[in-house]
């Protein structure tokens, strides 16, 4: 078989990158050759056109040689031999010394470019906001930290993680936006190496938040990074509050000791499952969570009204005209919702919500309350309840305590998992946990559990289950597994709430669904109604952080609001507090709400329920306006139940 011949060209193109393999000589000496070709004949023409030429043909080459040299910048003397190569070599010399300075000026350049894109360099600031760690939250965290600091000028926050600078500036330029007058600064390295923190000047920093890695080993993560904290700011006084969240309560101890005495830790599994109960029991109460904790309306504050020393706080609720009083702050305790008889005293500071801390104006409101409105009949009892819980994840036992908690004799919760989510011991073990005796059926306040195995992503599945006799339904995600996205398990979420909504339109009957999403894009994916209860754990706890992170005395203010036992966020029909169809002021709301022992703080106007972006929730409206209240209304009380 005769061989295939190459063509000249690939013959060519192929010696041609050989001898460019060879390293920087064959470069410089293919470049020189390349010069010479061009210039040598560029000259050349230029001297026989040139009618000033000389006539001898030696004359005229020693002119090409003159006019390549001072082309090439290679001296051009004529003359001798060793005049022309003393020429030669000088200028060689010479371009030697200014490409190797241009070149040492260019390297330094760009070290110093490389170092400032790799983030290494130290910021100098005060009074600046830490963020350490980067995970979903991120992204709350900052757009919160920067409208909190809307009204601040010179406001910076710094972001710390070990990923590329570049890469985090573009994901926060992309997702928060713009940033008004805060300015954001990354810098990249690892958060649990001592000396790697003080690139975000930690010791003159306002505050310093350390977010848990989208890891399996998150929360041993955020333990060293707070111990690598307390290392860099070891001798710093004073030291910047820590605000800092794990997801397993069995690292909490070890998180507070590294945070130390003023660090504030949170539980983000257990504030989601009680959000989630909270939001299978009253549709609706999600979106007013979310209204209490962004900035971007009225949120917590605490105040001093030396002028309301002594009065009782049942008075001091219609002390003002444009913010909600919900409890006092006494001696570091939060005493929500106290007995109306409660006096203040001397060193008590007020917990209000208000749209900021200079918002909070004296104004008696008592006379606008119209008692004729009134509604006088008892409260609406809370009945047994069943609950169909779709999927199981590490949360699941803390919602199943969650629902035991509050639940009444005769509650249910049906548990749906394929055999490898969940299993009977799983199920026992959550019981046992949550206190319903040892036989697990039955116990303690009657709340009983039972596992049924199938995937919640098949039609069949959901079929066989009664959905509409369930009160709420509550769909939770997988755990993600190891080298998975950290929101997988939201593709699996958004097949079952796609199939919920088949039976939905089959049946023309509306389920009331409580949604955990990891990943907030994903909301706008999911095919639920408008204003619907979606829990994006990681949104929530970054709002909470966040919140925190202006005041860290509201933590506790948080603990008991999303507490099972203490005073919370509830949402109760209009009809327990006011006539149906009657137009009264919010004030009077408040008055109603006083003699059943809670503070009203707001509304969720059923006519709007369905309208972006607030679904009708009104949070610290003024008490002076007036409007028609409907049998449909609910109103926002702090209370227990």
């Amino acid at each position: 078989m005769a061989q295939r011949r190459t063509p000249f060209g690939d013959r060519a193109r192929y010696w041609f990158d050989s001898t460019l393999a060879r390293g920087a000589a064959a470069l410089v000496g293919w470049m020189a050759l390349l010069s010479l070709a061009v210039v040598v004949p560029a000259s050349a023409v230029m001297v026989w056109t040139d009618p000033d030429a000389p006539p001898s043909l030696a004359e005229r080459l020693a002119e090409v040689w003159r006019l390549t040299g001072e082309t090439l910048r290679l001296g051009g003397a004529t003359g001798t031999p060793l005049r022309a190569m003393m020429s030669v070599l000088l200028a060689l010399v010479t371009l030697l010394y200014v490409s190797t300075l241009v070149g040492l000026i260019t390297t330094a350049l760009t070290e110093r470019i490389t170092s400032l894109r790799r983030g290494r360099s130290t910021v100098l600031e005060q009074g600046h906001a830490v963020v350490l760690g980067w995970s979903e939250q991120v992204f709350t965290v900052v757009s919160e930290l920067v409208a909190a600091n809307v009204n601040q000028r010179g406001a910076a926050v710094v972001v710390l993680a070990d990923r590329d600078k570049t890469v985090m500036e573009e994901s926060l330029g992309t997702k928060v936006g713009s940033c008004g007058g805060t300015r954001l600064i990354c810098r990249s390295g690892p958060t649990t190496d001592p000396a790697v923190l003080p690139l975000t000047s930690p010791a003159t920093a306002g505050v310093v938040l350390v977010l848990p890695p989208d890891e399996p080993h998150a929360d041993a993560e955020v333990v060293k990074t707070l111990l690598a904290l307390r290392a860099a700011l070891a001798g710093a006084e004073p030291r910047p509050p820590v605000v800092a969240a794990v997801r397993d309560d069995r690292y909490r101890l070890a998180a507070c000791l590294a945070a130390g005495p003023d660090g504030v830790v949170l539980e983000s599994d257990t504030v989601t499952a009680r959000l989630i109960v909270q939001a299978a029991r009253r549709p609706g109460i999600s979106l007013v969570h979310r209204e209490l904790l962004d900035f971007a309306g009225d949120e917590f504050y605490l105040i001093s009204e030396p002028a309301l020393t002594g009065r009782p706080f049942g008075e001091v609720l219609l002390s003002y005209s444009t913010t909600s009083v919900v409890g006092l702050m006494r001696g570091g305790t939060p005493l929500l919702n106290p007995p109306a008889t409660t006096p203040v005293a001397p060193d008590d500071l007020l917990v209000v919500i208000t749209g900021d801390d200079d918002t909070a104006r004296l104004d008696d409101c008592a006379e606008s309350v119209e008692k004729a409105a009134v509604a006088s009949r008892p409260p609406t009892p809370t009945p047994a309840e069943r609950i169909l819980l779709l999927g199981w994840n590490r949360r699941a036992p803390l919602v199943v305590d969650q629902l035991h908690r509050r639940a009444r004799p005769g509650s249910a919760v049906d548990v749906v998992a394929e055999p490898g989510e969940a299993t009977i011991r799983e199920i026992s073990e959550a019981e046992a946990d949550s206190g319903n005796g040892e036989n697990g059926r039955n116990g303690g306040n009657g709340l009983s559990l039972a596992l049924h195995h199938g995937d919640i992503t098949r039609p069949e599945t959901l079929r066989r289950l009664d959905v509409h006799s369930y009160d709420s339904v509550i769909v939770l995600g997988r755990d993600p597994a190891p080298g998975q996205p950290p929101d997988d398990p939201d593709n699996r979420t958004l097949v079952t709430l796609l199939l919920l909504r088949q039976l939905e339109e089959a049946t023309g009957r509306e389920l009331p669904v409580v949604t955990e999403l990891i990943d907030d894009r994903n909301r706008a994916l999911a095919p639920i109604g408008p204003g619907a209860d979606v829990i994006i754990s990681g949104k929530l706890i970054g709002l909470l952080m966040s919140q925190i992170s202006q005041n860290r005395h509201l933590a506790a203010v948080f603990e008991e609001l999303f507490s099972a036992e203490g005073a919370g966020v509830r949402l109760r029909p209009a009809t327990d507090y006011l006539l149906p169809g009657s137009t009264t002021s919010f004030a009077t709301v408040v008055a109603a709400a006083r003699r059943r022992g809670e503070c009203a703080i707001g509304y969720r106007g059923h006519a709007d329920a369905s309208t972006r972006p607030h679904y009708g929730v009104r949070i610290n409206p003024p008490k002076r306006e007036r409007r028609r209240w409907t049998a449909e209304d609910e109103v926002v009380v702090i209370g227990t139940d």
